[in-house]
């Protein structure tokens, strides 16, 4: 936390990021009303009573953008972790013993890359069918392959370290030695990558949504985008039932990037100036 506060980028992506973060953890304590009651007639307009107005049923807009976070939150969140750890296992497996697996992992690591990522997630999404934990599983499938790169990378300069070398003159075993020695090393880049790409998988989350492959029975922000374009919140000119979400998801991927970004200078110092 001391590295994302004294790093201007990462104390205003910290600062950003407590926006959504606050709606998530108390919407109760923000949102005027549950957002699945039908609180009013429909189509109202923004107002003192309903700070973004009511859906096309009636719903606060406003209570669907607070209660909206937790999930948009909790499906980045989760298929960053789920991406980054699979990228690190790879990565790490690949990087240290090299040889056949290394060629095997790193082919499949190379096609991945080369696929056009969203047709393929929407193919996935569609496939498996609604629900945010068949979006998380798709997000996590199709963003590993960058990171097993880079993680490998790290990996491969690691292992020649002279510590390293030492420890295997003292009979470490190779488990030992990437678990206990290597991955230790790179547990910065790993929060790095994290955060980057919460910020992605909100995104996917979001394009997913839009396109009705999200769960209709949960809030979120692409949810919202998705039911005020089906809508027709564009053509009757209710701008706002749209930008709010989209707003919400642009400070959100704009905070995750900036504290990225913070904790990459801190493990690479030359990126500072760039």
């Amino acid at each position: 936390m001391r590295i994302i506060v004294k790093n201007r980028k990462g104390f205003v992506g910290l600062i950003l990021l407590l926006i959504p973060v606050s709606m998530a953890v108390a919407p109760n304590l923000i949102a005027p009303y549950n957002p699945w009651d039908i609180v009013d007639k429909p189509f109202l307009p923004p107002s003192s009573k309903h700070l973004l107005g009511t859906n096309d049923v009636g719903q606060d807009i406003f209570s669907e953008l607070v209660y909206g976070s937790r999930i948009s939150l909790l499906v980045g969140v989760s298929a960053a972790i789920a991406a980054v750890f699979i990228g690190t296992i790879v990565g790490l497996f690949t990087g240290f013993y090299g040889g056949l697996l290394d060629d095997i992992l790193s082919t499949i690591t190379d096609v991945m890359l080369l696929l056009p990522i969203l047709p393929f997630m929407i193919l996935m999404a569609a496939l498996l069918g609604q629900g945010y934990q068949n979006i998380v599983l798709t997000i996590a499938v199709f963003t590993w392959p960058g990171i097993a790169r880079l993680i490998k990378a790290q990996v491969m300069s690691l292992k020649n370290f002279p510590y390293i070398e030492a420890a295997k003159a003292y009979g470490a075993s190779s488990m030992r030695l990437m678990f206990r020695h290597i991955l230790p090393q790179i547990y910065p880049l790993i929060v790095a990558f994290v955060i980057l790409r919460t910020g992605g998988a909100i995104l996917a989350e979001a394009a997913l949504s839009f396109l009705g492959l999200g769960d209709p029975t949960q809030k979120s922000w692409g949810g919202m985008i998705y039911w005020a374009m089906n809508s027709g919140a564009i053509s009757s000119g209710r701008w706002w039932w749209i930008v709010a979400p989209g707003i919400m998801i642009t400070i959100t991927v704009e905070a995750t990037a900036l504290i990225g970004y913070a904790i990459e200078e801190y493990v690479n110092p030359r990126l500072k100036g760039e």
